[in-house]
């Protein structure tokens, strides 16, 4: 029996996902490349592998019931000094990530866990790196603006690299046990900047 390192989190669609990364990246957070864009539901959580089957029914179970949202990001926002964390705020969309964040991680369900902090949900746009480039992430990005439909959400893997695999989609409402995962596209498509 082993264990692997799990994380459930609402994906931000192309094109903003991309645009988003490459801003990472661009602030110097190394992590940027291994860490899809998201809203996170349940942060890394390390579980033995004989869960897994109780974990996918369960986030099934909770897709099933939920109904699609509008979701729209707007601005920054930093959880500094406490965590040197810059993020871009979700100006609508918060109340239902937080009921669904509350469903996956029910505490009778096997995704329960304590948090560290109160449950926020953001984009992380920075994180670890110098105090200049989270003042650079949070200024650049303070007039972004993107609006989409969630209508899902995943369950990724952290592999032994450091970088998070999506593993299965959940989309809402479709009594579904979860669709695999497609591997990503690969090239290198020049994308917009905001």
């Amino acid at each position: 029996m082993g264990t692997v390192t799990l994380g459930v989190s609402i994906a931000v669609p192309e094109p903003y996902g991309s645009q988003l990364q490459e801003l990472r990246a661009g602030f110097g957070d190394a992590a940027a490349h291994g860490i899809p864009t998201h809203i996170t539901l349940v942060p890394p959580t390390e579980v033995e592998t004989d869960r897994l089957p109780a974990i996918r029914a369960h986030l099934a179970e909770v897709a099933r019931a939920f109904e699609a949202f509008p979701m729209r990001l707007e601005g920054t926002g930093t959880f500094r000094p406490l965590s040197p964390v810059v993020f871009v705020r979700l100006a609508e969309g918060a109340p239902g990530c937080t009921r669904l964040q509350a469903e996956v991680r029910d505490p009778q369900g096997p995704l329960a866990r304590e948090l560290a902090f109160p449950y926020h949900p953001h984009v992380t746009v920075a994180h670890g790196i110098s105090e200049e480039a989270m003042d650079r992430a949070f200024g650049e990005l303070a007039d972004y603006r993107a609006g989409w439909r969630c209508e899902g959400f995943a369950l990724y893997e952290q592999g032994s690299d450091g970088v998070w695999r999506k593993l299965r989609e959940y989309p809402f409402g479709t009594g579904a046990v979860g669709v695999p995962a497609q591997p990503a596209p690969r090239g290198d498509a020049a994308v917009p900047r905001p």
